[in-house]
């Protein structure tokens, strides 16, 4: 059970890395982004096509995606998000709900429909002892760890920044915000670029977990709503814990038959939803 329990944390890692930039762009702009997962695998392919330019490091070709995943965030938000704003969700849920459709077809032309990865090396075969006979492997362990970062940061950031009061200042109110001097397109745009250099961070690590295809997306995007929800929207803690409790379930489902795990997952996410509609830690200002 221990083990099932570890496994199951370091998996949610990776749902949480899934799942921050959803809540980053639902907390400062309530924009629900349908086209999160196909980002997320356009971020992998992207790692992909980088690796073998800077000599097939992992490490690398983080660093480069993830300056140019900030700038493509930045500017998806100034030149097409930002027009879909307002008090109707709608044109901002068709707006990403078309972009999740282009992004679909034009990895498929491009990759095809085969899966690929990203070349970890010792990466992908280390392990660590954690005493006794359990035993966890480097990567997902680093997985776990930047996802326990990538919250953290977030949380400082809204709570304790200039920048962190200028998100919650256009998420509480937008027009006085823009009277006390606020420019929101911007702030809209910079929340964007954050959550799309955490996008671009999933992707690398699912890459180098197990596998992308341009058909994964619709999962993923499953994957890291389960995990807002059950958490809390708008909420870092809440997703991260959201994010725990759907890998344990899935776990655990996993441990009584192979085909149960995500079906398992799902069931959980139901009861929440029946139990807590705003989720587990629904969002708070600080």
């Amino acid at each position: 059970m221990t083990e099932t329990l570890i496994q199951g944390l370091l998996l949610g890692g990776l749902y949480c890395l899934f799942s921050l930039g959803l809540s980053l762009m639902f907390g400062v702009m309530r924009l629900t982004n349908i086209a999160q997962g196909d980002f997320i695998v356009a971020g992998g392919f992207a790692a992909i096509c980088i690796a073998p330019l800077v000599g097939g490091s992992p490490l690398l070709a983080g660093l480069v995606l993830l300056p140019l995943a900030f700038g493509a965030g930045y500017l998806l938000q100034r030149g097409l998000l930002n027009r879909t704003l307002g008090k109707d969700p709608l044109p901002s849920l068709v707006v990403t709900f078309g972009l999740s459709i282009v992004i679909q077809n034009l990895l498929l032309e491009v990759f095809s429909a085969s899966p690929r990865s990203l070349e970890s090396g010792e990466l992908s075969t280390g392990s660590l002892s954690l005493g006794g006979d359990i035993v966890v492997g480097t990567l997902p362990l680093l997985i776990f760890v930047a996802a326990l970062a990538a919250t953290v940061g977030l949380q400082l950031l809204f709570a304790r920044t200039p920048l962190g009061r200028a998100f919650r200042a256009v998420s509480d109110d937008r027009e006085v915000a823009e009277l006390m001097g606020v420019r929101s397109a911007h702030v809209y745009a910079l929340a964007t670029a954050l959550a799309t250099v955490l996008i671009a961070l999933a992707g690398l690590f699912q890459g180098l977990r197990t596998t992308v295809s341009p058909a994964d997306g619709p999962l993923l995007l499953l994957f890291a709503f389960e995990s807002v929800i059950i958490g809390g929207m708008g909420s870092f803690w809440g997703t991260f814990v959201g994010a725990m409790v759907l890998g344990v379930s899935q776990q655990v489902g996993f441990g009584f038959d192979p085909g149960w795990g995500v079906w398992f997952g799902h069931l959980v996410f139901l009861a929440v939803l029946v139990v807590r509609p705003n989720g587990l830690f629904p969002k708070t200002k600080g």
